[in-house]
């Protein structure tokens, strides 16, 4: 038997689609561009609501092709109202971005069954323009914005495909038509984009959203936190250094100063206190650098360790406290762009004696005995850096591992963790570490933030993602001041040298997460240029199209006036202006009549089957001759009446119809 090959099937398929009727071919049409804008939402919807959504337009596209009769509405009824109270069973109310999109996704579905009138195929086709912008609620990438251009030109193609008269183009020109009134829409959406007020906030959300459902850095720390958090890949922020870079181990994001413990989870110790302005004393340049945060829910704000001042962030006040924290009055919850400098070499609070030690001191009373204990034997060492050196040579040599799959631990956290199970990831570390140093009477605190970050070669700039997340230790010494131990490093410092993805396949917290990280990292040369493309991509999309702030829209609107108020400037606009007007009207002149054009093209047709019109032969002569000619007879009959009506149009006393472009338009299209 012989197998079917690609162009076999090509044709059968297109024979079967040129053998459909058109208001089948219009239906499924329409049936693609509702496809195209419900599909998205599947990712977000309950899964009966997507399966209902399915069989639906399942249904709808086999009674099209079957030709069978829709549902009565005596049964559409009590399947639209059961739909409505799962929405009001799953999400205890009908409003809502949630319940609204379910709403308006299963509205379109059972719509789709219910088309019995002309001006029900327009109610599908404007309920899908409205829910094509629901996508936005969700995700506003590059590849949703591509993906909505995509919905977009099948829906005007549905539209259009309803609005012809007679004889239908293909297919294949109404999408390029469709195509055709987005790309000259596309100016003037441009324009309004760039000028048009921008309203502060998120656009694409809900008030009660803000804030919800996001991945970030908690106000507190206990054992499985940073664990948890660092299994995810979501982008935290990214930097575009100003100054050079400094080495991947002094990538130390700070975020929040946790002092407070009880046993089993860190706080801070106090709300926030904006300090007052007061220098540190630094060595080394400083780094000047660019964070763009993104919408965490929560008001803190990262820097490289140490910030300076508190940055300036458009839209919101913000602050630094006295331990160096930075935070916005208000959560995050969009993305945020600021400038900060910090200094890689600095001295804090490096007096001969730190005033309020002991809230740096104090531990819980009736936990964690044992670690307590272990603390006042290292009182025995008269150097406190001598304690901080036993402590991290502990680490380093009795078998301690790091691990994301850390043992679940009790009551006795600290303990547990340094005689039982040793095997912990950055919060257990660090955790423990300041814990034994308090005990040793060595005031100690500890810090959250990220560490790490990737740099992309290809827009330069340096993504660090929630996998960075990352817990480390400060003590204070006499004339030294605040210092920075990162315990983690003392078990696996290719966790700082390297980064949080091989460090986490290195040592036995293997994860999906850390494949694709090893293998995206080194696998492949072409895989790895590819995804820092992408990256670059999506990261030039997030600066200059989401963050595009009314802070930057007053900037470009500034920047356009200045340039219009230069003579210079008019000149060439004025120019360019002209130029086009002269452009566009030597095209209309070379259109002319559009019957003629017609007819001229109809000349060429015949031309390329070796019917060329004679230099002195006119449209009747011509159709004489073109009639005993052995075209196709569906052929000659549409050029025969073609040349009848042309010659009508030009020497006939009475004026043609209105109509005669388009019957001139499918006789032509009926001759090809």
């Amino acid at each position: 038997m012989k197998r079917p090959t690609l162009s076999s099937l090509r044709a059968r398929w297109s024979g079967f689609v040129l053998r459909m009727p058109r208001d089948k071919a219009d239906t499924l049409t329409l049936l693609a561009g509702a496809l195209l804008v419900l599909a998205p939402h599947a990712l977000h919807l309950p899964l009966w609501v997507t399966a209902l959504c399915a069989t639906t337009l399942a249904w709808r596209a086999a009674i099209t092709v079957r030709g069978t009769r829709l549902p009565p509405s005596a049964l559409l009824l009590p399947l639209a109202v059961a739909a409505a109270g799962g929405v009001w069973l799953t999400f205890h109310t009908v409003l809502g971005r949630e319940a609204g999109v379910a709403l308006l996704v299963l509205l379109v579905a059972f719509k789709m069954l219910e088309m019995r009138a002309r001006r029900d195929l327009y109610v599908v086709i404007f309920l899908c323009f409205f829910l094509l912008l629901t996508t936005f609620f969700y995700a506003q990438g590059i590849g949703t914005a591509l993906m909505m251009v995509a919905s977009t030109v099948v829906l005007f193609t549905a539209q259009l495909s309803f609005q012809f008269t007679g004889t239908v183009p293909p297919l294949r020109r109404r999408l390029w038509l469709a195509a055709r009134v987005v790309l000259l829409a596309a100016p003037l959406g441009i324009a309004l984009f760039l000028v048009f007020p921008r309203i502060p906030g998120p656009l694409w959300g809900m008030p009660e959203d803000a804030g919800t459902g996001r991945t970030g850095m908690s106000d507190s720390m206990a054992p499985g936190n940073l664990a948890h958090l660092a299994q995810s890949d979501e982008t935290a922020f990214r930097v575009r250094f100003i100054d050079p870079a400094p080495a991947q181990p002094q990538l130390y994001w700070r975020g929040l100063v946790l002092s407070r413990f009880d046993g089993r989870t860190w706080t801070q110790i106090q709300r926030l206190r904006p300090a007052s302005a007061a220098a540190h004393p630094t060595r080394g340049p400083a780094v000047r650098h660019e964070v763009t945060l993104e919408p965490s829910g929560q008001r803190w704000l990262y820097a490289l360790d140490l910030p300076d001042a508190a940055p300036q962030v458009s839209g919101r006040p913000s602050a630094i406290s006295h331990e160096q924290e930075l935070a916005a009055f208000g959560p995050i919850d969009q993305r945020v762009r600021y400038e900060a400098v910090s200094h890689p070499d600095y001295r804090l609070e490096a007096g001969p004696a730190l005033p309020g030690a002991a809230r740096w001191l104090a531990l819980p009373e009736g936990f964690n005995p044992r670690a307590l204990a272990a603390g006042e034997e290292l009182r025995g060492y008269a150097d406190p850096a001598q304690r901080v050196k036993a402590v991290l040579h502990t680490f380093r040599t009795e078998g301690f591992a790091y691990t994301l799959d850390p043992p679940p631990l009790g009551r006795h956290s600290v303990d547990e963790f340094l005689y039982e199970t040793r095997a912990g990831f950055c919060e257990h570390y660090a955790s423990a570490f300041v814990v034994l140093m308090r005990a040793a009477g060595v005031p100690a605190r500890v810090v959250t933030g990220y560490q790490g970050g990737e740099l992309n070669p290809v827009d330069g700039f340096m993504t660090v993602r929630q996998s960075d997340a990352h817990a480390w230790a400060e003590v204070w010494l006499a004339g030294r001041g605040w210092l920075r131990i990162d315990p983690t490093s003392a078990v696996a410092p290719e966790r700082v040298q390297q980064g949080a993805g091989r460090a986490q396949t290195r040592n036995g917290g293997l994860t999906a997460l850390g494949h694709l990280i090893d293998f995206g990292a080194g696998a492949s040369p072409l895989f790895e240029r590819v995804r820092f493309e992408m990256a670059a991509l999506n990261n030039g999309w997030n600066q200059w199209v989401l963050n595009y702030t009314p802070e930057r829209q007053r900037g470009v609107v500034e920047s356009i006036a200045a340039a219009l108020l230069d003579w210079r400037s008019f000149v060439a606009l004025a120019l360019c202006a002209a130029l086009l007007a002269l452009a566009h009207a030597r095209r209309v002149r070379r259109r002319g009549d559009p019957i003629d054009a017609l007819y001229s093209a109809l000349c060429l047709q015949l031309s390329r089957r070796g019917l060329a019109r004679g230099a002195d032969e006119g449209p009747n002569d011509y159709r004489a001759r073109i009639a005993n000619t052995p075209l196709a007879p569906a052929q000659k009959d549409a050029a025969v009446q073609f040349l009848r009506l042309y010659s009508a149009y030009k020497y006939g006393a009475r004026p043609s119809p209105a109509s005669l472009a388009a019957t001139l338009k499918s006789l032509l299209t009926k001759f090809r």
